[in-house]
């Protein structure tokens, strides 16, 4: 039985202070459509810019996890993810007036009780898990990392931290679904070690903490003066070593909380993948900087097999839906600028377009000419040309009609185009065309490559009116 996305049922308002940043922020967690995931606004900075959730937008690993996009950042953003994934919410958008996700009390608890209070609700669309189809490794030797995700059939996490401290020793944590999480690992709180703790303090990196939202490992002797230095920075009367051998600050609520908490921050950073996952991670070793790297290689992984879906192996002897003849009824354009030779496939949804790039096209007189490279704009002309011919066949009198683009957005150019190259265009409708507006996703693919993509957004014009604008 498929199961449904989920999203909030009620709104959710959180506020606190970041870790590192010390700067309050208050959250507003809202219900979000189908196939939204998780994204940020930042309400407090100028048109209020979106981050996604997603591996490729993190920007810094060295304090937690910090992701930007549209000139906007949000940092320390994992415990919330691992909230989100451990509780099974597919789509959220969460408002922030701050530019660090609040540290509460070091651990996911606060938002998975807040997310348990809200309640969920079922959508029409099916959860769309990432199945991992075999082994897929992560190592750093230097650092003695260790990763794999292996083939399962449902969701298990094990993890294993050393720090060669005669202290905290070798732990290990583990879950067998993740229906555990709430139970198990959302209340495990971040830890440092005390020479860890000092640096910071020392370089200013650590304003928001007070010492109730992390377990501070005592990794060497500490004089009496020390811990009276300790006291006064965290506005305390008295620290001490308990004989766990972490600072008497907090208790611990369970006796391998560090290595638990590891787990808690990669399920988070695991978020980043932008899919939930099936199958068995184990971890050795993991940090934020690994964590992300590992997310890379499984996003890779699950792009490979996307692009695979877009593969089409071209026939030449084929009959085209349209011809080079036929598209010019259509499209206004004429050379140089008509940019589709073939219309292969053309439903009410979706498109796909030829474009067969030749050395003796004009532009490559003056385009680098001694290293002829298709340009990136005229990919997305010739984008926007295929994605044109759906737009005009769903009027009666499509020569009647132009198609104006009116928007280009997240444009990736991702591999050079050269002469004697075949580029198969993908056009699919986001959503229904409303008042002659369409919204389209484009990608062009050359052999199993994709080498361009982009969003679309572009309006049916009857010709008169076109020519009175």
């Amino acid at each position: 039985m498929n199961v449904k996305q989920r999203t909030l049922n009620s709104e959710i308002t959180i506020s606190g202070v970041g870790l590192h940043t010390g700067k309050h922020a208050t959250l507003v967690f809202k219900p979000a459509p189908e196939n939204h995931g998780y994204k940020f606004k930042r309400i407090d900075l100028e048109g209020q810019p979106t981050v996604d959730a997603d591996v490729d937008n993190v920007t810094d690993t060295s304090r937690g996890t910090t992701i930007t996009q549209n000139g906007a950042s949000v940092s320390t953003v994992e415990h919330l993810l691992a909230s989100l994934v451990g509780m099974e919410i597919d789509n959220v958008l969460i408002e922030i007036d701050g530019p660090e996700v609040p540290i509460m009390d070091g651990s996911a608890l606060v938002y998975v009780e807040a997310i348990e209070k809200a309640g969920y609700k079922d959508q029409e669309a099916d959860r769309e898990y990432y199945e991992i189809p075999h082994n897929i490794h992560y190592t750093e030797p230097d650092r003695k990392v260790e990763m794999v995700a292996m083939p399962l059939d449902g969701y298990r996490f094990t993890c294993m931290i050393d720090y060669n401290s005669p202290v905290l020793g070798s732990q290990h944590s583990a879950i067998t679904g993740i229906s555990e999480f709430k139970k198990e690992i959302a209340s495990s709180r971040t830890f440092c070690f005390l020479h860890e703790l000092e640096m910071l303090l020392e370089h200013n990196l650590i304003k928001g903490g007070d010492l109730n939202n992390a377990i501070v490992v005592v990794d060497k002797d500490v004089s009496k003066d020390e811990l009276k230095h300790l006291a006064k920075l965290f506005n305390r009367e008295d620290i001490d070593v308990a004989r766990e051998g972490i600072l008497n600050n907090i208790k611990l609520r369970h006796q391998n909380e560090p290595a638990r908490h590891k787990l808690l921050d990669m399920i988070g950073d695991l978020a980043l993948v932008g899919r939930p996952l099936k199958g068995h991670i184990m971890a050795a070793r993991p940090g934020h900087a690994a964590n992300v790297a590992f997310a890379k290689k499984i996003k890779a992984q699950i792009n490979r097999e996307k692009n695979k879906k877009y593969v089409r192996i071209y026939d030449p002897n084929m009959t085209p839906v349209y011809d080079t003849a036929q598209i010019m009824k259509i499209l206004p354009h004429r050379q140089p600028m008509l940019m589709v030779d073939k219309i292969l496939e053309l439903t009410k949804t979706h498109v796909v377009g030829l474009k067969n790039v030749t050395m003796n096209e004009d532009i490559f007189m003056g385009h680098f000419p001694g290293e002829p490279l298709f340009p990136g704009v005229l990919q997305i002309e010739a984008m926007a040309q295929t994605g044109g011919i759906l737009v005009l066949n769903t009027v009666p009198d499509p020569e009647n009609y132009i198609t104006l683009f009116l928007k280009i957005e997240n444009a990736r150019f991702k591999a050079q185009v050269k002469p004697g190259d075949t580029i198969i265009f993908h056009c699919n409708l986001i959503q229904p065309i409303r008042r002659g507006i369409a919204q389209m996703k484009g990608i062009g693919m050359v052999g199993e490559k994709i080498v361009v993509e982009a969003e679309l957004m572009a309006q049916i014009v009857k010709v008169k009116e076109a020519n009175k604008g």
